[in-house]
């Protein structure tokens, strides 16, 4: 294992993608070591690698961190993008856990049957309206930062998932002026805005290559 931080994932955002705008925030370099077919995947499995079987992996200081939510922290914490206290890193996590939620249901659009994606797309909106954007609205209205006084991975976190969601919804910001002034501060951090710019880790939308190479190594899960 080299000294070199080593994503394994696709090569598309998923899971991953909030652990390649982490590292990105941390102005911290990383390779990928992409999956393209199941051989791939089998390899880590039999290597070992994959504790539960699942992935993202991610080789960092001398471990193979597996579980989104233990790589995440770990990095956070590395990083000082965790809160400067027990009770900081508890609104962290509130606030992460609320984030994740839209994020996961946007992450899963690609893979459901046509028919279900409008319904999905409704219930995204909805959510996203009703908890998400009005609960952080409110927050922000006094505060540069969602907790304490500097920048955390749920910083990070609700700007990623924001962002995805003006892809589908590209008006949703409209009645949120706190939100959109916050993204405006986040994506001029000079770390942040060198992870957005063309030909940086940033992974596109879902494309159709990358849904069907999920789909094929990990047939096993949707069996």
């Amino acid at each position: 294992m080299s000294g070199k931080i080593v994503l394994y994932y696709f090569n598309g955002r998923g899971k991953m993608e909030s652990v390649r705008w982490l590292l990105a925030t941390a102005g911290v370099e990383f390779e990928e070591v992409l999956i393209t077919k199941k051989e791939d995947y089998d390899k880590l499995v039999n290597d070992g690698a994959l504790m539960f079987q699942q992935v993202p992996l991610v080789e960092i200081d001398g471990m193979q961190l597996v579980q989104t939510k233990a790589i995440l922290n770990y990095i956070a914490g590395k990083y000082n993008l965790y809160g400067k206290d027990l009770k900081e890193r508890a609104m962290i996590d509130m606030y992460v856990e609320g984030i994740t939620e839209v994020g996961d249901m946007i992450s899963s659009l690609p893979f459901l049957p046509p028919d279900n994606k409008k319904n999905q797309l409704d219930k995204i909106e909805s959510k996203a309206k009703e908890r998400l954007l009005t609960l952080f609205e409110k927050v922000l209205a006094n505060s540069q930062f969602l907790v304490g006084n500097q920048l955390s991975r749920a910083d990070v976190l609700l700007l990623e998932v924001t962002l995805m969601l003006q892809e589908s919804f590209p008006t949703i910001l409209s009645s949120y002026p706190k939100i959109q002034e916050f993204q405006g501060r986040i994506k001029a951090l000079p770390t942040i805005n060198k992870f957005l710019q063309p030909g940086s880790a940033r992974k596109p939308p879902p494309d159709e290559v990358y849904v069907k190479t999920v789909m094929e190594v990990l047939a096993h899960l949707f069996k």
